[in-house]
């Protein structure tokens, strides 16, 4: 199953992705008076997904469906995973992008976090931090979201603790990154986790390993690669994480970026991005996500 997040005026709710445009669970569970989780913390931590696939049939093949489906264009989209545990980042995980920035390979995954205040959904705005900033810059990652508690997981079976995977921008204001030896701050911004539009089921991704990965800043590529390319694959990043720390449902990982970003370009060619560009990350499988900057 594909999720989402829909934010509401007050509140958020389960969103699931259909054929004929975006079912609003909550919405669908009182039209055809059938139980349905209505919170995707609720489905990461286990909760039965059955009613969801009736609710799905239903909307799908009852007139009044209409009434609990969304078109994709018209959704209001929330951050996928809204309430994380945790927020880890991992940082020069693809090989050009250390041989871009001038930095060796890391001889373990060099890891970060961002804040849940970070976070923002697709078609969202990242208030840019101007006064204490100027050098931002775009990231696309790979973003997996666990679904099992993990603690000492070996590599071998560390994809069976994933619930899904899902787009995400790890903004980046470098500056801020070079102020101290830390790059917690110029990476956890308000805004600066952009994640979504989806969560896309385990099931559905066969190998995490061989995903298209790209950016576009007011349509022109910016970014073009493949997760093939990572140091460190997703079943080794989770391994590693869980011999330090317990990662519990929901956790999330931003799994690195590839070549491409502002940083690695010559000096006399870093054009740092400024209010009102538009940049769209992709990846395979996982969508679509658009933000602009104010």
């Amino acid at each position: 199953m594909t999720f989402c997040t829909l934010a509401g005026r007050d509140s958020s709710t389960l969103g699931l992705r259909t054929e004929r445009g975006i079912l609003d669970v909550a919405k669908a569970s009182k039209l055809f008076r059938i139980k349905a989780p209505t919170d995707i913390h609720a489905v990461i931590e286990g909760a039965d997904c059955a009613p969801l696939m009736k609710l799905t049939e239903k909307a799908l093949s009852a007139k009044r469906g209409k009434r609990v489906l969304i078109p994709e264009a018209r959704a209001r989209f929330a951050p996928a995973v809204p309430r994380p545990g945790k927020i880890i980042c991992v940082g020069l995980n693809y090989r050009r992008h250390a041989q871009e920035t001038g930095n060796p390979i890391p001889p373990v995954p060099i890891l970060f976090n961002k804040y849940n205040t970070a976070l923002i959904g697709h078609r969202g705005k990242i208030p840019l931090p101007t006064k204490v900033s100027s050098q931002f810059d775009y990231e696309v990652e790979l973003v997996v979201v666990m679904g099992r508690k993990s603690r000492d997981v070996p590599e071998e079976k560390a994809l069976s603790h994933i619930f899904g995977y899902a787009n995400g921008n790890d903004f980046s204001a470098r500056d801020l990154m070079r102020a101290t030896s830390q790059l917690m701050l110029g990476k956890t911004c308000d805004g600066f986790a952009p994640l979504g539009p989806y969560i896309v089921s385990a099931d559905q991704i066969a190998d995490p390993q061989n995903l298209k990965v790209a950016t576009y800043v007011n349509g022109e590529q910016r970014q073009n690669s493949n997760t093939a390319d990572m140091i460190y694959s997703c079943a080794q990043i989770i391994s590693y994480c869980s011999r330090h720390m317990t990662l519990l449902p929901g956790d999330i990982i931003y799994t690195g970026t590839p070549q491409g970003v502002i940083l690695g370009y010559p000096p006399g060619k870093q054009v740092w991005l400024k209010a009102g560009d538009k940049v769209v990350t992709e990846v395979e499988k996982c969508g679509l996500l658009e933000v602009t900057l104010v």
